[in-house]
């Protein structure tokens, strides 16, 4: 498939988190109060900015020196969007995962979460990296680890890997039917992708380009 999908399942999937309560943002006339839609179950503005603060509390425990804290914030601007992507995208797999039957146990996590550890030299160094990697709090480890997990399998009943054009047209179908509706605020989803995209704005390049005119 594009290679551009292939990436996403590399970068993507590693910051799946699990989906939480489902939300209400200001902005969607169509859904008052919601960051998103999918499903039709609500991901407010307020549980999406609690996911943010974890990430941020996390982030400020790990880098105590208000200097370095400010540079990491500034490599994580879009933390907001990135998160509603991860949000969404949490749900979107799940769905999948239940049409294709696939199913995932503690036990199985555990295993998982077991050997990454070990990897890592141990719980902390797995929850460092983890966070810095993949922006996902220490709370947040397991669910994660668990999606991790539906998505192998999922691929694995589809007969491919997550890099493969069976596993993103799985998901493509399970975006199409929760119908993901985005707060305009937040960009859009792009069922062929399973992505969000922010909105063009060709207005400001036009701007731009006009200034740049006068100025010549």
């Amino acid at each position: 498939m594009h290679s551009r999908r292939r990436r996403t399942a590399l970068l993507l999937l590693p910051a799946i988190v699990a989906a939480g309560p489902l939300l209400t943002a200001c902005g969607n006339e169509a859904h008052p109060g919601a960051a998103a839609v999918v499903g039709g179950q609500r991901i407010t503005v307020s549980q999406l900015e609690e996911r943010v603060d974890e990430v941020r509390a996390a982030q400020r425990a790990a880098v105590p020196d208000d200097a370095q804290y400010a540079q990491v914030v500034a490599r994580t601007g879009t933390l907001a969007r990135d998160t509603l992507h991860g949000m969404v995208l949490d749900q979107v797999l799940h769905r999948a995962a239940e049409d294709a039957g696939v199913t995932v146990s503690r036990k199985e996590v555990q295993t998982m979460r077991a050997g990454l550890e070990q990897q890592a030299g141990g719980a902390k160094g797995l929850e460092t990296t983890w966070l810095q990697q993949y922006g996902i709090p220490p709370q947040r480890l397991d669910d994660n680890l668990l999606l991790q997990l539906e998505a192998q399998k999922l691929a694995a009943r589809l007969g491919a890997d997550t890099s493969q054009p069976a596993f993103w047209k799985a998901l493509s179908k399970a975006s199409k039917d929760l119908g993901v509706d985005l707060n305009p605020r937040y960009g859009s989803w792009d069922v062929q992708k399973v992505s969000r995209v922010d909105a063009k704005t060709p207005w400001v390049r036009d701007v731009t380009a006009a200034g740049a005119r006068q100025t010549t």
